[in-house]
């Protein structure tokens, strides 16, 4: 649902948060890896407490709410998007650490829980310590690097429902499967989860993550923005290879590109806009459908109007 937000609406939404933590017109270029987006209608970094009050006004105006975490896996529209966007960030980011297991909300990035658990002798998150996504959007699409994924470790998962209430559920009870969750679908709110982990020695582990850290620097094409993988991997096969195969290495729509590097990214080298990435997988889709009758799925998520 598309609408604009009047300026009664306007003026009840900024006192439920700080000052500092609402902007108006906010380019999500600043809060995507792609560094492609329009504005943000209203963009929020709440704290839990904002968050709660603000989808709690917005449900009863029926505003429509858009929530992001660090926006590695985003394609925002060049029009932007309409509505609150409530980043879970920064005023969303502790970390608890209790014997094996480690509490973390939301916000917090996945490398800097991962550098918790390295300073607290805690293996078992090395996989994680390169990807450039929150806990949250993790827990969402079931993040996952050289063989480990975030199922492998997470124990509770805590939601905000859609009637607004504050839930823990068991992790075997989010669906987690291949970068899926249950919660693509049932419109819960990550807010925090637990994971369990093992005892290890901290210089083992950090050097278990500089080496997946130092194949991801010599493998990917870091050198340009992207929103990571921009395809899933399909079964039996790899996206990367197929289209490669497909002869599409540096295949370019105006500022984006296949990379170079690895075939399996679409890469920002020039000013690219939504547009032009947009085109771009969608032709990528339709080359390899057409030479291998394979349908790449992106796992990157698209929002706003294309």
């Amino acid at each position: 649902m598309n609408r604009n937000i009047n300026e009664t609406e306007l003026r009840e939404l900024r006192g439920l948060v700080d000052e500092g933590h609402i902007c108006l017109d906010e380019p999500m270029s600043k809060h995507t890896t792609f560094r492609i987006g329009g504005p943000a209608e209203v963009f929020m970094n709440p704290t839990l407490e904002e968050l709660q009050s603000v989808l709690a006004f917005c449900k009863e105006r029926e505003i429509p709410v858009t929530i992001v975490g660090n926006g590695s896996n985003l394609l925002v529209s060049d029009d932007g998007i309409s509505g609150v966007v409530i980043k879970i960030g920064s005023n969303m980011a502790g970390i608890e650490v209790s014997g094996h297991e480690i509490y973390a909300e939301a916000g917090a990035m996945l490398a800097a829980v991962a550098r918790t658990a390295e300073k607290h002798n805690l293996a078992g998150m090395e996989f994680a310590s390169g990807i450039p996504g929150s806990l949250g959007g993790g827990c969402i699409m079931n993040a996952g690097a050289y063989g480990g994924e975030l199922k492998d470790i997470l124990t509770e998962i805590t939601v905000i429902t859609k009637d607004g209430e504050v839930q823990t559920i068991p992790a075997a009870e989010a669906g987690l499967e291949y970068r899926h969750s249950r919660f693509m679908e049932s419109g819960e709110i990550v807010i925090a989860a637990k994971m369990l982990l093992t005892d290890g020695v901290e210089e083992e582990i950090r050097e278990k993550s500089r080496g997946f850290n130092q194949s991801r620097r010599e493998k990917q094409p870091l050198n340009f923005p992207s929103a990571g993988s921009t395809f899933k991997r399909p079964e039996g096969n790899f996206a990367g290879k197929l289209i490669e195969d497909s002869g599409l290495k540096g295949y370019q729509v105006g500022g984006a590109q296949v990379s170079e590097k690895h075939c399996g990214f679409v890469v920002n080298v020039d000013k690219a806009t939504a547009k032009d990435v947009y085109q771009l997988i969608t032709d990528v889709q339709r080359i390899v459908k057409e030479k291998y009758d394979v349908e790449l799925q992106p796992e990157v998520r698209f929002l706003g109007d294309f």
